[in-house]
């Protein structure tokens, strides 16, 4: 989560909040459960390899699992995955994906026992309470097993991220999406919480040093699929009907101009430890 006076990223909460205690936009994210998973991009083979091969075996439990999308990939990868998510509706179609999936907060849910080689969060811990979490990761993780909490940062080429803000200046001025974030480099707001989380890790104990990774990667969007996944992005749910049909007229507007198309760049941002092996 970014520290106070850092503009927040879509997905995360305003500036300066407590992000484990500002879950009704996370909350909201099962209202189009199916545009979620549909629509929001997935994660670099580079990051799943390589928490796969730091794990020391196939375990793997994925915190706020939402639709499955990292669970899947992981899963694909030769993990036998378990996902935990707050929302009934994300969990129910994270099942129908073929991922096992519970339905609870983390730091309330019932381990019963169980134990993981590797814990991970795609695009969700900051909706967890850094120190609480990381805790409670360590008390499931195996000897030697491996926290992983990650998120995308996304930069459209620097034309197009100009006149997005623009967009977003005009329709919603007030908003700190468009106060701030498409005027700096996403991966910057990202590594904010980033910091956040690697705080909490040391706070909790129970593991080494926790190291940052980060994977470049890409991906084509057309005007339709762009503007499909603009409305999954955090706290848009929440937004009244009117500004989110005038955010995506003005986006589109944005994208025809600039060809109809684009390749948007994506950093993967990891922060991971390890739980000792002794």
């Amino acid at each position: 989560m970014p520290r106070s006076g850092a503009p927040s990223a879509p997905g995360t909460p305003p500036p300066g909040t407590d992000s484990h205690q500002y879950r009704r936009v996370a909350e909201g994210f099962g209202v189009d459960a199916g545009r979620y998973d549909r629509a929001r991009p997935g994660y670099p083979a580079g990051l799943t390899d390589r928490v796969v091969a730091a794990s020391p075996g196939p375990d793997l439990l994925d915190v706020g699992c939402g639709t499955g999308i990292a669970s899947r990939l992981f899963a694909a990868a030769g993990c036998r995955v378990l996902g935990v998510d707050p929302d009934p509706r994300m969990a129910e179609m994270a099942r129908d994906g073929g991922t096992d999936a519970e339905v609870a907060t983390f730091e309330d849910w019932d381990a019963r026992g169980r134990m993981f080689d590797a814990v991970t969060a795609a695009q969700a811990w900051h909706w967890v309470d850094p120190v609480a979490g990381a805790a409670k990761a360590a008390s499931v993780l195996r000897p030697g097993g491996l926290l992983a909490v990650f998120w995308n940062a996304m930069e459209p080429p620097a034309a197009l991220k100009e006149a997005f803000g623009a967009v977003y200046r005009r329709v919603m001025p007030e908003h700190p999406i468009a106060a701030g974030f498409w005027s700096r480099p996403a991966v910057d707001t990202y590594a904010a919480g980033g910091v956040r989380a690697a705080d909490g890790m040391r706070a909790a104990g129970g593991f080494g040093e926790p190291q940052e990774w980060r994977e470049p990667w890409e991906r084509d969007y057309t005007r339709q699929e762009w503007l499909d996944m603009v409305p999954t992005l955090g706290g848009h749910s929440q937004f009244p009907p009117q500004v989110i049909a005038a955010l995506l007229d003005g986006l589109g507007e944005a994208v025809d101009a600039a060809g109809g198309g684009f390749t948007m760049g994506y950093t993967t941002l990891a922060v991971v430890a390890t739980r000792p092996a002794d």
